[in-house]
């Protein structure tokens, strides 16, 4: 299997304007051994027939016409055509470098079954001019690739973007694939691989050019206003990481700490709440007093959540951290 296919598994929606470079981009791949399996979602433009001449002209492609509306259907209406060995997804209005397969499948091959692999990620505008929130989530995916932390880092954001992952169709049918219709579909996707314990492997390159414009879904859905995601992460913390036979830690007292709070109330008999703010310390918010971060050396082995959303104070907590013997993953996460 030294060239596997790779299925690319893709969901067009109102994508005129950008498909045919992203297509152009996927055509133009060095590695020659993929295809591509592409389903228009209910197009009210001229997608359709882009997907369709593209179609005509290679056989790689194939284009189908989704049943049901929305990207999870749509992406599970494709995928159910893959016949590669490797899965790899991709958006309609991005694009690939050329060498992006040919990378990811090598270094695949390297491990094999049981790992995904995961490149670094650039965005752009038809501007040029990308905002300061998408440039940090960028530095920050693309030191998680260099520094191999996802799993590290999970409960933060996204750790791994939706179109830069490769994986083997066995493993990806061992995480359910695109079966679950739950958004953010691919922050969901990661706990999943997090849940199942397959290992990431970062690669300290761009391989994806992921597209910023107003009528992105991250921007117009519902699903994605509030993009802290805690029931999401929530969920997953009490489901993989939880151990409720040790103390758990609330850090932090802002608006990301009260409103992580709420959930964890409904979960556990007692919550111990910590900052180091002096105009919140002593107060009862939620029938708990919150006290100083001192206090967390007199607590038994506890489970520590931080909700800290200064990064600048966050490399202190971590400092502090590590001084009290506490270790990521085991001991504390950062939760954002």
């Amino acid at each position: 299997m030294d060239k596997p296919l790779v299925s690319i598994i893709m969901a067009a929606k109102d994508a005129e304007f950008y498909l045919a470079a992203c297509i152009e981009s996927i055509l133009a791949q060095t590695y020659k051994y993929w295809e591509l399996i592409v389903i228009n979602d209910h197009s009210s433009d001229s997608t359709a027939d882009i997907l369709e001449s593209y179609d005509r002209e290679d056989k790689r492609i194939r284009v189908l016409h989704s049943e049901r509306h929305k990207l999870i259907p749509a992406l599970k209406e494709a995928y159910a055509h893959a016949k590669g060995e490797l899965i790899n997804r991709m958006d309609s209005d991005d694009w690939m470098p050329a060498d992006k397969l040919e990378v990811l499948v090598k270094k695949w091959l390297k491990y094999g079954k049981g790992h995904i692999i995961a490149g670094g990620t650039k965005h752009f505008t038809e501007t040029g001019e990308v905002g300061a929130g998408f440039r940090r989530y960028e530095a920050w995916i693309n030191e998680l690739a260099r520094t191999n932390t996802h799993y590290e880092q999970i409960y933060q954001e996204c750790v791994i973007p939706s179109h830069c992952w490769i994986i083997h169709k066995e493993d990806f049918d061992a995480v359910d694939a695109f079966n679950p219709e739950i958004y953010p579909e691919d922050y969901d996707l990661c706990f999943r691989f997090y849940k199942k314990e397959l290992k990431v492997i970062g690669i300290d390159k761009i391989l994806h050019y992921w597209r910023d414009h107003p009528s992105r879904i991250s921007r117009t859905w519902d699903e994605y206003k509030d993009n802290r995601y805690f029931n999401l992460k929530n969920r997953y913390f009490y489901h993989i990481d939880r151990d409720r036979n040790r103390p758990l830690v609330l850090w932090g007292a802002g608006k990301n700490g009260k409103d992580l709070a709420k959930l964890l109330i409904e979960e556990e008999n007692r919550l111990h709440w910590v900052c180091d703010n002096n105009r919140k310390i002593g107060q009862d918010v939620y029938g708990i007093i919150i006290k100083h971060q001192d206090e967390i050396p007199n607590i038994e082995n506890p489970q520590i959540l931080v909700t800290v959303s200064s990064p600048y104070e966050r490399v202190d907590i971590r400092r502090q951290l590590d001084l009290w013997d506490k270790k990521p993953v085991k001991d504390f996460w950062f939760f954002l």
